[in-house]
């Protein structure tokens, strides 16, 4: 009668663990999606936000490249007394010098000529730019995939924790059956106590899984800007495509690092032309006027000039040589880095490759395995009430099959992180790529604005305001 009872108890269970599954995974009417995630750690990350405004600070050299060649104006006052008595013999008395003056100048500067020095400057700024453009792309990925990670661990662990807690109830309920069968003589001392060890064992288990659980949702929280609801199951795969060769010379081409790489590369050549024509002569035009006023005198002085200076510095302790040869230094860094970078592309892709092909064979394999385990955990099952397996079978393929569907959740979590990583590997896990309903950053748009240096109360200054106050509301 109690193995009757026995068996009947682990049918039940054995048709409870799928229905128990399926009541723990999110509902889809109120389930948050991977595209949620992504778009919340694009509109939420601080990472994004601190490169956004270094973007804004290179735009604003191209402004500062470009006064140097504009007109420069400034004024000068000054308030003057003097004292003092003068004699021009001995015959006369002496007289005070006393004065009180006062004088205002207007002063300008035009450079007019200096063998392209500012004009280099120029564009290395605007190449500066174009680099700052592509490295906040590379971040945008990074905060992508970051938030694929951090979604898939989410699911991953819960998965997990749900597979652990039905193990703990299937465990807890042969442990019941392997009591009774010792009180009716069926199994000995032994038996229990490996049912006790494995429900210890399963509860230490789950205690791993609730705290790796917890720390997903912290990892998700910080890379997707709030605590995780239910999550929906992943979407299907994305189209990463197989050739490897194409993806890496499609990643030599657009990838944002490569892209970043090259700017610097030409930002650095621009360096050091500047550097060589800044040894060259500058000309001028400068203009002054000015006006003097004696108080308690009718004495007054109104003046003005203008000329053009030309000068050249012949030497300055080697400064300019210094800054010459650190040009070219830097020139060369640059181009090196180039060449580390392209290696690194290229490596990253065939990484992400291979991780997603093992993954997918893990997945596979593993799909194998829980069919098997789960054939022989009944197969063992069933011989155990007919007496013909131990308890101690019963447990090891109960075990072997929790293995398997653990390894499962796993690489399924792998393959996503991979595919997606493919993606960022080749430069194509953006928001623009991924078709995210976000409000893409246009990184052109402050630039227009400040390109030309507008003045704080110009039209173009007001309209730079607004946007600059827009920008903190956000």
């Amino acid at each position: 009668m109690r193995v009757t009872s026995f068996k009947t108890s682990f049918k039940r269970i054995a048709l409870a663990l799928p229905l128990g599954l399926a009541l723990s995974l999110p509902q889809p009417a109120s389930a948050e999606t991977l595209a949620d995630a992504l778009v919340g750690a694009y509109e939420h990350s601080g990472l994004l936000e601190q490169n956004r405004a270094l973007l804004r600070a290179a735009d604003e050299d191209v402004a500062a490249a470009k006064a140097a060649l504009r007109p420069v104006l400034s004024w000068a006052g000054s308030l003057t007394q003097n004292f003092g008595t003068s004699r021009s013999s001995s015959l006369s008395g002496a007289q005070s010098t006393d004065s009180l003056k006062a004088s205002i100048s207007l002063i300008g500067e035009l450079l007019l000529f200096d063998f392209g020095t500012s004009e280099y400057k120029i564009e290395g700024a605007k190449e500066t730019v174009l680099a700052t453009r592509q490295t906040l792309l590379e971040i945008e990925q990074q905060i992508l995939l970051r938030a694929v990670t951090a979604y898939m661990g989410v699911i991953e662990a819960s998965e997990t924790v749900s597979l652990r807690n039905n193990n703990l109830r299937l465990l807890t309920q042969e442990l019941r059956a392997a009591r009774d069968r010792f009180e009716v003589g069926e199994v000995t001392r032994t038996d229990v106590a490996l049912a006790e060890a494995q429900l210890a064992n399963a509860r230490s288990g789950l205690a791993a899984a609730e705290g790796a659980l917890l720390r997903a949702v912290e990892e998700y929280r910080a890379a997707v800007g709030h605590q995780p609801g239910q999550l929906k199951g992943p979407p299907n795969l994305p189209d990463v495509g197989g050739n490897l060769a194409s993806a890496k010379g499609l990643a030599v081409r657009l990838h944002p690092s490569i892209l970043a790489a090259q700017h610097q590369v030409a930002a650095a050549d621009l360096a050091v032309k500047a550097s060589e024509s800044s040894m060259a002569p500058q000309v001028k035009l400068k203009g002054q006027y000015g006006l003097t006023e004696t108080f308690n005198s009718d004495a007054y002085t109104r003046s003005g000039s203008v000329g053009v200076e030309v000068g050249q510095i012949i030497y300055q302790g080697g400064a300019l040589s210094s800054a010459l040869r650190r040009a070219m230094a830097q020139r060369d860094a640059q181009r090196a880095n180039l060449h580390v970078v392209r290696m690194k592309v290229e490596q990253d892709v065939g990484n992400a490759y291979a991780a997603l092909t093992s993954a997918q064979a893990q997945l596979e394999a593993s799909d194998r395995q829980i069919r098997a385990a789960r054939i022989a955990f009944r197969g063992v099952r069933e011989e155990a009430t007919l007496g013909a397996r131990t308890t101690l079978d019963v447990l090891d393929a109960e075990q072997a099959l929790l293995d398997a569907e653990t390894t499962r959740v796993a690489a399924r979590a792998s393959l996503y992180v991979a595919a997606y990583s493919v993606l960022a590997a080749k430069g194509q896990l953006t928001a623009r790529d991924l078709r995210l309903p976000v409000q893409l950053y246009d990184a052109a748009a402050y630039y227009s604005h400040v390109k030309d240096g507008p003045a704080l109360y110009s039209k173009q200054g007001q309209a730079l305001d607004r946007v600059l106050r827009a920008l903190q509301k956000e």
